[in-house]
């Protein structure tokens, strides 16, 4: 395996070339991924499209929620898994309750970014990836901005057409996919080498190219079609294992603005299939040394809608997990849902900032300070006192 990590190293330039040349199929959920110092480890999954923390983990204890989402609501009497006689887990997450009872898993609730005054899934995940309090307010992604307090950036690879916002910026990091066709046969492929064959850097692309895709083939096995998360998971937790400490991937799917019911639970199924993945490529040792968090660009309205779904909103919920986080409990200052409580007499009233959540686990993983994450990483940050959930 080591062997073949080294051999696919190549450049972003390179690659691209090839997969352009080579009109590859298009590539789905690229992960990106760094290496820095030591043996602690970060993920990030970043829930796009607006993930409805409400009902992922449904504060069934206060009388206010069945009320705002009377088709929505659930009780441990209809399925949901309880917590800790306040919060329940929605069932289609039902796969990430042994890693909460572990202690290897919690939730974060009532968080959101500074994002406030817009609606846009756009502008909200710009916010979320550029770590900044305002709009356009950072370069590049906070998630890069840590690398230079690493002092280890990784070389640069990009098998992706778009790399996420969360990892880009002036420190390179390596973006990989897990599934990128070459659609040519063996003796295309012969024909396009012999072709170019007085062209070493095309020469180089092509052979670098070829061992992507046998790579990618190798990790996903004949079985795994999972194109959303877990062959996401897979892939990082593979990686990290190896020289990688930090990751990071996206799960689409969370719009749910009507008929939420149906549509919530593939996107909460595979994200417990991409977190017990990542546990399960991690193995023991490293899953110990590992954090991961979610987050999404805003919550949804507290209110169900008349089309049995959910609007934009702005508190949510936040998922911890890894050895390296102490989890088994619901954490943050939850507000209520009485229409006092509300935000604009509509939202979940954030109590906490995600930035937070991000730079303790960062400061504790990788020893950077916090004054360090307030001025360099997450501008605008003020300073907490120190989490629970580490």
């Amino acid at each position: 395996m080591k062997k073949m990590t080294d051999r696919i190293l190549i450049s972003r330039r390179g690659l691209i070339g090839a997969a352009c040349s080579l009109a590859a199929a298009p590539i789905l959920s690229p992960v990106s991924l760094a290496a820095v110092p030591g043996d602690s480890r970060f993920v990030t999954i970043v829930l796009r499209g607006a993930m409805d923390g409400l009902d992922l983990v449904q504060p069934y204890g206060d009388l206010a929620f069945r009320q705002l989402r009377p088709k929505l609501a659930l009780t441990p009497d209809t399925g949901l898994i309880d917590l800790d006689g306040r919060f329940g887990l929605h069932p289609a997450a039902a796969a990430l309750e042994p890693l909460y009872r572990r202690g290897e898993l919690g939730f974060v609730h009532a968080v959101s970014t500074p994002y406030r005054d817009g609606r846009s899934h756009f502008d909200g995940q710009d916010m979320l990836e550029g770590g900044g309090s305002a709009q356009r307010g950072s370069e590049g992604g906070w998630l890069n901005r840590v690398l230079t307090l690493t002092r280890n950036p990784a070389p640069a690879i990009d098998v992706s057409v778009t790399p996420e916002m969360i990892l880009s910026g002036p420190n390179p990091a390596d973006v990989w996919a897990p599934r990128s066709d070459i659609a040519l046969a063996d003796d295309e492929l012969q024909m396009l080498a012999r072709l170019y064959r007085n062209d070493p850097a095309y020469t180089k692309a092509l052979s670098d190219a070829v061992g992507v895709d046998a790579f990618t083939d190798l990790l996903r096995g004949e079985a795994v079609e999972d194109r959303h998360g877990a062959a996401a998971a897979k892939l990082a937790g593979t990686m990290l294992r190896d020289k990688y400490r930090i990751a990071s991937f996206s799960i689409n799917g969370w719009d749910t603005h009507v008929n939420q019911k149906a549509q919530f639970q593939p996107a909460a199924r595979i994200l417990s299939g991409a977190i017990t993945t990542l546990r399960e490529s991690l193995g023991e040792a490293a899953w110990a040394q590992t954090a991961v968090l979610a987050v999404t660009e805003f919550g949804r309205s507290a209110h169900e809608n008349a089309s049995g779904g959910t609007d934009h909103g702005t508190g949510g919920c936040a998922i911890i997990a890894g050895g390296a986080i102490r989890g088994g409990k619901v954490y943050g200052r939850f507000p209520g849902l009485d229409d006092s409580d509300l935000l604009d007499g509509r939202d979940l009233m954030p109590t906490g900032d995600v930035r937070h959540i991000a730079a303790a686990i960062l400061a504790s993983q990788f020893g950077i300070s916090g004054s360090a994450l307030r001025s360099s990483v997450f501008p605008g940050l003020q300073e907490e006192a120190r989490v629970a959930f580490l």
